[in-house]
């Protein structure tokens, strides 16, 4: 036990807990958007996807629970990750001048930090109604509920649609460096993979930032209403 706690806190332990979290919550930002997305095959088509979860509560709400406590994990390996780099070099250099490093990866703590206070902002806006009261009101009455029509209703207004796309913004860079530096860190690099490993984080972070984008671009532009 003392073994594999020293290995959970160790430096190269630490690497594989952010990758595993890292991966999971990729997938979901994934199959979230894949979800959203359907709101292009019409109102009715979003609404029965929301109401698939609304229908079983304690699943959904046991989901979110492991969500964020995945979440939670990441965050948290990643300032202890922070932590000790900086401990490990107390003096900055004078002259710093990175090559290869590219900015999304010497500025994952500042996309990480950007990300969650916008998580924060979407549970108040969609997950709790507090942001946009108003609009709330359509997905839980009637019965039925019309989250299509809450999301289009909260999108039509500029400063939230310009604010969930510049909340993307950060999304793809992060995804940028994390999207690959996960594999490599679980090892699947150096066997033969590693231009598909470095490519994966690339790919994903435009294909999440076009999706999410599209959605209040159009509502936006009145295109879907």
């Amino acid at each position: 036990m003392n073994r594999l706690s020293r290995l959970f806190l160790s430096s190269v332990g630490s690497k594989y807990v952010m990758a595993l979290t890292g991966l999971g919550l990729m997938m979901f930002v994934i199959v979230h958007m894949s979800g959203n997305l359907l709101i292009y095959f019409g109102k009715d088509a979003l609404n029965a996807y929301a109401h698939n979860f609304t229908e079983h509560p304690v699943l959904l709400w046991s989901a979110r629970g492991g969500l964020l406590a995945i979440f939670l994990i990441h965050l948290l390996f990643a300032l202890r990750t922070e932590r000790d780099n900086e401990s490990a070099r107390p003096i900055r250099y004078v002259y710093e001048d990175t090559i290869q490093a590219s900015w999304a990866s010497r500025h994952m703590m500042l996309t990480g930090v950007v990300i969650l206070l916008f998580v924060i902002y979407h549970l108040l806006h969609f997950t709790f109604g507090i942001v946009d009261p108003d609009d709330f009101k359509y997905a839980i009455e009637p019965k039925e509920g019309d989250v299509a029509g809450m999301v289009i209703a909260g999108f039509q207004q500029p400063l939230i649609a310009a604010s969930y796309i510049l909340a993307q913004v950060f999304l793809g860079l992060h995804l940028w460096h994390g999207g690959s530096s996960w594999l490599q860190h679980l090892g699947l690099n150096g066997r033969g993979y590693d231009t598909v490993v470095n490519y994966v984080g690339p790919v994903v972070a435009a294909v999440v930032v076009a999706g999410n984008c599209s959605i209040p671009l159009v509502i936006l532009m009145r295109w879907i209403y």
